[in-house]
């Protein structure tokens, strides 16, 4: 539980630094986030050998096209944090609708992950992964929540 803490807080911070959207040295400290990530839904997981061959190209694959929205919603909230105080209802619509996109298109992609995970490993253990997916997805959203002021 404390490796998955403190992997969740370094994602947290991570989302909303400006290093992060600025991309330079932040593509080293992305690349430790996600190897710890890893490292957590390794242990968790206990796979096979042969299950261990056919999921993790299907984990590499699914954390690149999460990429995209994940950056997107770190873009807005970096955005929100950055104009609170002369926040207008144009641009807090805007950003709403950022974050809700994103959203949408991170529940297209698990949805997708977990219908090939599925193929793959036994259903205990996809049902598993998706349940390691979303406590990391839930505690990274509610570290990143408690850093943005609701909108005045």
């Amino acid at each position: 539980m404390k490796l998955l803490s403190a992997l969740f807080c370094t994602l947290s911070a991570l989302m909303l630094s400006p290093a992060f959207a600025q991309g330079s040295d932040s593509a080293a400290l992305l690349a430790r986030v996600q190897a710890d990530k890893k490292a957590v839904v390794e242990k968790s997981l206990s796979l096979t050998p042969a299950e261990a061959k056919k999921f993790w190209p299907l984990y590499e694959k699914f954390q690149k096209e999460l990429d995209a929205p994940h950056r997107e919603y770190a873009l807005a909230v970096r955005d929100y944090v950055s104009a609170e105080k002369s926040m207008t209802d144009a641009n807090a619509t805007r950003l709403a609708r950022v974050v809700l996109a994103a959203s949408v298109s991170e529940a297209k992609i698990r949805e997708r992950q977990f219908k090939e995970v599925s193929k793959v490993l036994p259903g205990i253990k996809a049902a598993r992964y998706v349940q390691i997916e979303n406590k990391i997805q839930a505690v990274q959203r509610y570290e990143t929540a408690k850093t943005i002021p609701l909108a005045e």
